[in-house]
C-alpha cells in the first residue's frame, strides 16, 4: 500500500513538474497580486505627448480612488498650452531650452493649476485635420522651424503689435489652433458651466499633493535636485532616494491602493512591442542552457529569444544604474502608469503598467514590466504623497 501512494506521489509530482515545464515553454503566464482601477487605454498615435497621457491616467485613477467616479480628461488641452510655453522659454533661452513634442509629469502639474483642465470631449485630439487621433508630425514641422528662426535668428529685437503682444508668439498660437483647436474659455459638461480653472477646481485635485521621485547618486540622497533631462524644461525637482528604498515606495504605493506615473527608458530591448519589459540575464541564461557561449550573437535562436519566456534576469546596482544614466544606455523615453503587481509562474514579480499606444500588444495595450527593469530603467515617478512609506517620507521631510 505504502508503494502504491509512493508511486501515486511520484507520479502527481512527475505531472506537476512537467505541467511547470510547458507552461514556461508556453511564454508568460501571470496571476495578479494586486490591482488598482485605471481609466481605458488611450492612443498617443503619432504624437510624443506620453507625459501628459501617463500624468492625466494617474490623476484619473486617483480620483477613481477617492470615490469620486470616471473622468476622462483632454490631452491636447494642456499639450497646446504646453507647447506654447515651451516655446517662449527655448525663445527666451535663444535655444538653449529645447522645443520639442515631449515634457515631463511637472508639466501637468504645473498646467492643471495655472491653465485648468477639461474634459476629453470638449477638446479631442485630431479633429482639425478630420482625424479622431493625434498626428503632430506636420506641426512640428512647422513649428520647430518658427521657433528656430526666432530662437537663433541673431535677431536684435523682436517685434511686436502696437499693444506690444510679440508677433512671433501670435503666429505660434495661430498655427496650434489651426493644427490643435482653439483652447476653450468656457464649456458645459454634465449640465453645468465651467472655465478650465472652476472644472479643475471641482475635481479637488492639488498638485501639491504630489511628489517626483528618482534614484541617482551624482547627488545628494535624500535633497530634491532638478533632473538633467531635456524634457525636464521647466526645471522641476524631483526627491532623490537610494536604489532600494525608491523601490520600496513602488511596492507600498501599490499594496496601499495607489498607482504611479512612471518615466522610463523603454528603447531596451528587453521592453518588447509585445506587452513584456525585462532585463534578460545573457550570461546566466547561457550558463543554464549548458552552452560555453559568452555572447549574444553566439546564441542558439532558441537562446537568443530570452524574451518570449521566463529566464533569468540581472539584478543591477546603484552603481550600474548610474553608470547606464551617465552613459546615455538609460535616457528619457517614456511616460507611463503603474496600477499594479503580478508574478509569472516562476514567481517573480512586475508590475502592471497602462501605456498609451492604443490596444496595442498581446495585453490590449497593458504591460508587464519586471522589478528588475523598472529598477534599472526608471527615470522617475510621481506619486501622492501618502504613498510614502512613513520612514521614507521622514527621511525627506515630508508631511503626510
Amino acid at each position: 500500500m505504502k508503494k502504491l501512494v509512493l508511486f501515486a506521489a511520484l507520479g502527481l509530482l512527475t505531472l506537476s513538474l512537467s505541467a511547470q515545464e510547458k507552461a514556461k515553454d508556453e511564454g508568460f503566464q501571470f496571476t495578479v497580486i494586486k490591482e488598482n482601477p485605471i481609466t481605458s487605454v488611450k492612443n498617443q498615435s503619432r504624437a510624443g505627448t506620453c507625459w501628459c497621457y501617463s500624468s492625466l491616467a494617474f490623476l484619473e485613477s486617483e480620483l477613481l480612488k477617492a470615490g469620486k467616479g470616471t473622468y476622462d480628461f483632454s490631452e491636447m488641452f494642456l499639450v497646446e498650452n504646453t507647447y506654447f510655453d515651451r516655446a517662449e522659454a527655448a525663445v527666451r533661452t535663444h535655444g538653449d531650452v529645447s522645443f520639442s513634442q515631449g515634457g515631463s509629469f511637472y508639466d501637468v502639474m504645473y498646467g492643471m493649476e495655472h491653465f485648468g483642465l477639461v474634459p476629453e470631449e470638449v477638446m479631442r485630439p485630431g479633429v482639425m485635420y478630420g482625424d479622431t487621433l493625434s498626428n503632430h508630425t506636420e506641426l512640428s514641422a512647422v513649428t520647430n522651424a518658427m521657433v528656430k528662426a526666432i530662437a537663433q535668428g541673431n535677431l536684435r529685437k523682436l517685434q511686436s503689435d502696437k499693444d506690444g503682444n510679440a508677433l512671433w508668439k501670435k503666429s505660434i498660437k495661430a498655427v496650434h489652433e489651426i493644427y490643435l483647436g482653439e483652447l476653450p474659455t468656457s464649456f458645459t459638461y454634465k449640465g453645468k458651466t465651467y472655465t478650465p480653472k472652476s472644472f479643475f477646481e471641482s475635481t479637488g485635485l492639488k498638485a501639491s499633493d504630489y511628489i517626483s521621485l528618482t534614484s541617482f547618486s551624482h547627488h545628494p540622497f535624500y535633497q530634491p535636485f532638478v533632473l538633467e533631462i531635456q524634457d525636464n524644461w521647466r526645471w522641476a525637482q524631483s526627491y532623490n532616494l537610494p536604489l532600494d528604498e525608491f523601490m520600496q515606495v513602488f511596492d507600498y504605493a501599490i499594496n496601499n491602493g495607489y498607482t504611479i506615473a512612471w518615466g522610463a527608458d523603454v528603447s531596451e530591448e528587453g521592453f518588447t512591442r509585445n506587452g513584456i519589459g525585462i532585463v534578460p540575464d545573457v550570461e546566466k541564461a547561457v550558463e543554464l542552457s549548458g552552452s560555453d557561449m559568452a555572447h549574444w550573437l553566439k546564441l542558439t535562436p532558441q537562446e537568443r529569444d530570452l524574451t518570449q519566456k521566463p529566464g533569468p534576469e540581472k539584478w543591477v546596482t546603484q552603481q550600474e544604474r548610474q553608470l547606464a544614466y551617465d552613459n546615455w544606455e538609460t535616457t528619457d523615453d517614456h511616460g507611463m502608469q503603474i496600477y499594479g503587481l503580478a508574478k509569472d509562474q516562476n514567481g517573480t514579480e512586475y508590475y502592471m503598467v497602462k501605456n498609451s499606444w492604443g490596444k496595442s500588444g498581446k495585453y490590449d495595450g497593458l504591460w508587464y514590466v519586471s522589478k528588475a527593469f523598472v529598477r534599472y530603467k526608471t527615470i522617475n515617478i510621481l506619486v501622492n504623497k501618502k504613498a510614502l512609506p512613513k520612514e521614507i517620507a521622514k527621511k525627506l521631510g515630508v508631511n503626510l
